[in-house]
């Protein structure tokens, strides 16, 4: 497994990461937490040692810590995340930042995240939606630096709102965030443009979320797929999405000559591609994704040529919007 700076932190953590949301069965209809212990516990035999909870993904902070306290040893970093207190995803423009995160939110829901994984502390705690509106005001920062110094969190980030990449790049320069976590696929390159950079320009550490587009980068989405009832991505891919995602897959498999079976590799190798990406946190529920996904850190980095063909198929659009 290769290791990559998570910014300015001191940390080095393992390039494929480990993304717990579907770990606490919030949203995702079918999680079974014995199959979930398994794949966690595989992946940290593999070399993965960096893995991404939150308050708001259902039982996933006790699994975390459970899965920690079978493993022993201290070797593992694990990041959480603070919901804001008004409920608000993504943050809106115009929100005072007591109305998201005011300091005593921030501390209850941090103490409450303890509790439930049972760890002393985490390596990084992050705001699960970001405005830049917020930086140079509230009393969040002051919170933040407080549970710092008390031992309680190492590292600050924020989770930048979705598709807005840009909403956090104030912040970045402002010097007080460690690391930003962000979408960046092959669909969604907008945040190699300015975010990367900037990041790279403070010691800002990047942790890439969605690199497979909620699947629909496996190759796996047709218009034919069906996910169960309650199950969150019956509304990101509603409506004819389905038929969409398949079309733009498929272009790209025709452009780069690759077999469909193929694809999630290259969209994780893609994620690793800039200098600025720490880790990549796909999310995986099984050994045999745990298996396959961390068998791709070995070193090997997609050619320039591969990377300026898969710029062809950049595909901005939010489907965390409801489908029209």
């Amino acid at each position: 497994m290769q290791h990559r700076p998570l910014g300015r932190t001191g940390l080095q953590v393992s390039e494929i990461g480990y993304g717990a949301w579907g770990l606490g069965g919030s949203m995702w209809i079918g999680a079974e937490e014995d199959e979930s212990v398994r794949a966690l516990h595989r992946a940290i035999e593999l070399g993965v040692d960096f893995i991404d909870t939150a308050r708001g993904y259902g039982e996933s902070e006790r699994i975390v810590g459970r899965v920690l306290r079978e493993h022993g040893g201290d070797d593992v970093h694990v990041a959480t995340k603070v919901p804001p207190k008004n409920g608000q995803w993504p943050a809106p423009s115009g929100i005072d930042p007591s109305e998201a995160f005011p300091g005593d939110h921030i501390r209850e829901s941090l103490e409450t995240s303890l509790r439930a994984s049972g760890l002393e502390a985490f390596d990084l705690v992050q705001f699960h939606v970001w405005s830049d509106e917020w930086v140079g005001r509230g009393d969040w920062l002051e919170t933040v630096e407080a549970l710092k110094r008390e031992g309680k969190m190492r590292a600050f980030g924020i989770s930048i709102n979705d598709h807005q990449p840009s909403n956090g790049i104030e912040l970045v320069r402002s010097g007080v965030v460690d690391s930003v976590q962000v979408i960046y696929n092959v669909f969604h390159q907008e945040p190699a443009e300015a975010l990367f950079p900037a990041c790279e320009e403070n010691g800002v550490g990047v942790i890439v979320r969605v690199a497979l587009d909620e699947g629909g980068l496996t190759g796996r989405i047709t218009p034919e797929t069906t996910f169960p009832d309650g199950d969150w991505r019956n509304g990101y891919f509603g409506g004819d999405r389905k038929a969409q995602v398949a079309q733009h897959v498929d272009a790209l498999l025709a452009d780069l000559g690759i077999e469909r079976d193929e694809l999630p590799a290259l969209a994780l190798r893609y994620a690793l591609a800039p200098a600025a990406v720490s880790t990549v946190i796909p999310g995986m529920r099984t050994v045999r994704n745990v298996e396959r996904n961390a068998a791709l850190s070995d070193g090997t980095r997609l050619g320039d040529d591969v990377v300026a063909a898969l710029a062809a198929h950049r595909w901005e659009r939010n489907f965390y919007q409801p489908a029209e």
